[in-house]
């Protein structure tokens, strides 16, 4: 069996974004890519995440948050910053590591305001479906790759 490509997910928290993601890509593509995520500071895992995942099949719940510290050793492909924040204080990684940024908008923040309910997991919904076809468009190109 080939390779597959070590990606990274990086976000501000590893609480939600960077977790979805490492999570559709195990549930989707794990046969060509083996994920990973990871955070510029580490804060629980958003139970909002957990939920609206697992309303779609997909079990983040074992899933920790990890400070990126942790995955240095590790020889990345690619490293992925889903937030400006994430993307402007990236460490630098060794190696051939391909870094792309793409921006998600932050569940826990457009939320803060809004009482626990459906418009609340409404939004979650959204940008988990949105980092869902992301997943989907980008796993093929990273396995050739």
């Amino acid at each position: 069996m080939e390779r597959r490509p070590k990606v990274l997910f990086l976000c501000t928290g590893n609480s939600c974004r960077s977790q979805m993601a490492e999570g559709w890509v195990r549930h989707l593509k794990a046969d060509a890519i083996e994920p990973y995520s990871g955070g510029v500071e580490v804060k629980p895992v958003d139970p909002c995440a957990v939920k609206v995942m697992a309303d779609a099949g997909v079990d983040i719940s074992g899933q920790r948050s990890k400070h990126v510290s942790e995955m240095m050793y590790i020889p990345f492909d690619y490293v992925i910053t889903v937030c400006s924040h994430a993307r402007e204080t990236c460490p630098f990684f060794p190696g051939n590591v391909k870094r792309l940024h793409v921006e998600f908008d932050d569940p826990p923040f457009l939320t803060k305001d809004m009482s626990e309910g459906e418009e609340k997991l409404a939004v979650y919904r959204r940008i988990r479906d949105e980092i869902r076809e992301f997943v989907g468009r980008m796993a093929e190109d990273l396995s050739e790759g």
